[in-house]
């Protein structure tokens, strides 16, 4: 907790001035925001102490109950192409864009880029998350404090689970437990991974918990806090905040979070920013920052685990950093303009996949020449499509992080 509220205050209120200006042609967002502020007060009363980072640890084996790593210099080396899991191999393969704004998904058949069905489900759906177990699809039905089960078998959607403020959903490494992003609620909530069940609601002191991703060994996961340009560590097994700090930069608003191949750094898309910011997860010291574009908010890694896609929001455009050069090496600029927000890559690796936040639109991008293949009408507010099924043993959640 920083021990002036005034200076806390201030920089929240800035914080939430930038979503407004960036966020103005989505009605979600603008709410988002208004509801967290309103908030900010009676909170302030109830935070407890800023977590002090805890040494670095030399542990080298994994979360216990985690799948051995295959490469310890590639997290992502089970994402190669078409390597689909047994449990996914006859999935037929659809994207599912939620449409924040009009309470739907939207689901695509990636081959002939047509809109194949239109799917009701609760209040606010932001993101569709593939469960660790790859079974299921969860809908994130924020306002309407709901998870929507969907079976990617047959595209079915299922009764929907009670589940408050679920902004965004992962899952531990082992498998045993959810991870709720309550952005609102300002907590982190531990659910039986299956049921949902509430297992331990750890409340933090931050504002607007919504993105994260884990280390390599999979004992802590790093979240990005958006109102208050704050990120989180966060011990796995402890289900305990361990490090706390703010961004550098006045007014930052983290999103995205991405862990390197090699497992030794971390970068945050920082839409304010407009680039994102590089630090090592282990020690959880003050990041670099890197220069992308305008609005920077979604990160996806190529399939050779060679590159990483940056979405550029703000300015209709893709940035592509080269992991071994450490820089960005292309950019590619959307025909028309658009709003490139979240997604994924097609199982061969060959098409980038985008909504359009505020152009009711999605985006099919080829990763080759950073051509646009197709540009297709959706709901109104798309926001975190899945592409699915994608290789890997297990999903870690959010649209699709796969090990």
């Amino acid at each position: 907790m920083h021990p002036h509220h005034a200076v806390r205050a201030l920089a929240f209120g800035a914080a939430l001035a930038a979503l407004s200006l960036l966020s103005a042609c989505a009605s979600d967002d603008s709410q988002r925001a208004d509801e967290a502020l309103a908030s900010r007060s009676a909170a302030q009363s109830a935070q407890s102490p800023r977590p002090k980072p805890e040494p670095r640890s030399e542990q080298t084996d994994g979360l216990p109950g985690m799948p051995p790593v295959l490469d310890p210099k590639d997290v992502y080396a089970a994402d190669r192409p078409g390597k689909l899991s047994p449990v996914v191999k006859d999935f037929p393969s659809r994207v599912y864009v939620p449409n924040t704004n009009s309470n739907t998904v939207t689901v695509i058949d990636p081959k002939t880029y047509k809109v194949i069905e239109t799917i009701p489900v609760g209040a606010q759906p932001q993101h569709v998350v593939p469960s660790w177990d790859l079974k299921t699809l969860w809908v994130n039905n924020d306002r309407g404090h709901s998870l929507t089960p969907i079976d990617p078998r047959t595209g079915k959607a299922g009764k929907p689970v009670a589940v408050h403020d679920p902004y965004n959903l992962y899952f531990t490494p082992d498998g045993k437990y959810a991870v709720v992003m309550a952005s609102l609620d300002r907590e982190l909530v531990f659910r039986d991974a299956h049921t949902m069940k509430r297992v331990k609601t750890v409340p933090v002191s931050c504002y607007g918990v919504n993105h994260a991703d884990f280390s390599l060994d999979g004992r802590y996961f790093i979240v990005s806090c958006e109102f208050s340009g704050e990120l989180l560590k966060v011990d796995t097994a402890k289900m305990k905040v361990v490090g706390q700090e703010r961004l550098p930069r006045s007014g930052a608003m983290p999103q995205d979070v991405k862990v390197s191949p090699d497992g030794k750094r971390f970068y945050v898309a920082d839409m304010q920013a407009s680039g994102m910011w590089i630090l090592d997860g282990d020690k959880f010291s003050k990041p670099s920052f890197l220069p992308t574009g305008a609005g920077a908010h979604g990160l996806y890694v190529s399939r050779d685990s060679r590159e990483m896609y940056v979405s550029n929001r703000g300015e209709g455009t893709i940035s592509v950093f080269d992991f071994t050069k450490n820089r960005l090496t292309k950019k590619w600029r959307l025909p028309d303009g658009g709003s490139p927000d979240m997604g994924g890559v097609s199982s061969d690796g060959k098409v980038l996949w985008l909504s359009g936040r505020y152009n009711s639109e999605v985006y099919a991008i080829d990763t080759r020449s950073g051509r646009q293949l197709a540009r297709i009408k959706v709901g109104s507010g798309p926001h975190g499509l899945a592409v699915y099924p994608q290789p890997g043993r297990y999903s870690l959640g959010h649209t699709g992080i796969f090990r």
